[in-house]
């Protein structure tokens, strides 16, 4: 399939025939909070694990933190800056990753903290170019220490090199499997590492924390916090295809085009729905449904039909139905997408949609932290 053939007309998207979150692959019926996390949960985790992102491995021996002697950096009036090589071994083997993290100088207590899942170039990391991709002055002003790491640290962005990080030096046996670990879940692994490091870090409010990806780090964001529940927040914004817009609805850029171009970033099972988007045994909206209870935000571009705004709208839609039925927090996205005149908040579940461009832009940010605001 080629980007002329792609479909951005909304009377040619097939109905939608979306697999229940609330029926068992048994066929029994999930009622009770029990039922949901014992059984229904515990399936369609194992779907996405074996039909799109890959196993996420959880072992390793040890992990080590060391923060390097920090130069003089733009934002030291008001930050202190730790550069931290974070070392993980496993068996005879070992990797050491890269983690930037931003404290506050005036903070009085433990901060909350923000990570941003980074797939841009390495040199952006930490500057305020394209409209505050990372807005570290307005985070550290607003009382929050904000970090990231590059995908390049853990797993380069790079079809042939993508191995060439924790897959070759901690996890070559998940190389060939089909249901392996790929891109997206390690730059996933990456963030829990991170998570590590904010656990042990006395200035760090880690049990106030959220998960940031933008494009296909939003995709890795939110596999990354259905792994790991100790995200208080998850934040993807503009992820589409493979993130958070429904896939069956084969609407701007489709599970084929996605997995053609990006070979390295889902598990080979996933090629088998090429084209073939109404036979897999789940869709997105399950995603966020996995997160839950736990806070989650979707946002949206309104000129990005590539990544289906209004799919992504439908998935966080649809999966809140766990929020509201499982663990009664009853959710705001009453609106259909069309009617949507404003942002959509409570203190479990946001979306925004802005006018523009593919992007994460500071006006993305400010709305966002009106989320966190009622979070925390």
């Amino acid at each position: 399939m080629v980007q002329s053939q792609v479909n951005y007309d909304e009377s040619k998207v097939p109905p939608l025939h979306l697999p229940s979150l609330f029926v068992s692959e048994k066929g029994q019926v999930i009622e009770t909070q029990e039922d949901w996390e014992n059984i229904r949960r515990a399936e369609i985790f194992r779907l996405f694990e074996s039909e799109v992102y890959g196993e996420i491995p959880k072992d390793f021996d040890q992990v080590s933190f060391e923060i390097q002697e920090s130069s003089a950096h733009e934002f030291e009036e008001i930050a202190i800056l730790e550069e931290v090589d974070i070392s993980i071994q496993r068996g005879e083997n070992s990797h050491v990753m890269r983690l930037n993290v931003f404290l506050p100088k005036k903070a009085k207590k433990a901060s909350p903290v923000i990570l941003l899942i980074n797939h841009r170039a390495p040199e952006e990391d930490g500057s305020l170019s394209e409209e505050g991709y990372w807005p570290v002055v307005e985070l550290i002003e607003r009382g929050f220490a904000t970090a990231s790491f590059h995908a390049e640290t853990v797993a380069p962005d790079d079809t042939v090199r993508y191995v060439d990080g924790i897959l070759n030096n901690l996890y070559p046996e998940q190389i060939e499997k089909t249901d392996g670990l790929k891109a997206l879940g390690a730059w996933g692994w990456g963030a829990m590492r991170a998570m590590d490091y904010f656990e042990q870090h006395e200035s760090i409010a880690h049990e106030k924390s959220a998960l940031v990806g933008h494009s296909r780090s939003g995709k890795s964001a939110l596999w990354t916090s259905a792994n790991d529940p100790r995200w208080a927040i998850t934040y993807s914004n503009e992820s589409g295809c493979g993130g958070a817009a429904l896939s069956k609805r084969k609407f701007g850029e489709t599970v084929e085009i996605i997995n053609k171009r990006f070979t390295h970033w889902f598990s080979d099972n996933f090629n088998q729905y090429n084209g073939a988007e109404e036979n897999l045994p789940l869709d997105q909206h399950m995603l966020p449904a996995l997160i839950a209870p736990r806070a989650v935000y979707f946002a949206s571009a309104r000129d990005d039909e590539w990544a289906d705004p209004k799919g992504e709208y439908l998935s966080l839609q649809i999966g809140s139905q766990v929020f509201s039925k499982i663990y009664g927090k009853k959710s705001p996205l009453i609106s259909s997408w069309e009617e949507l005149d404003g942002p959509v908040h409570s203190k479990d579940l946001g979306y925004h949609i802005r006018e523009g461009e593919h992007g994460l832009t500071w006006e993305d940010w400010s709305i966002f932290l009106e989320f966190v605001e009622k979070v925390f």
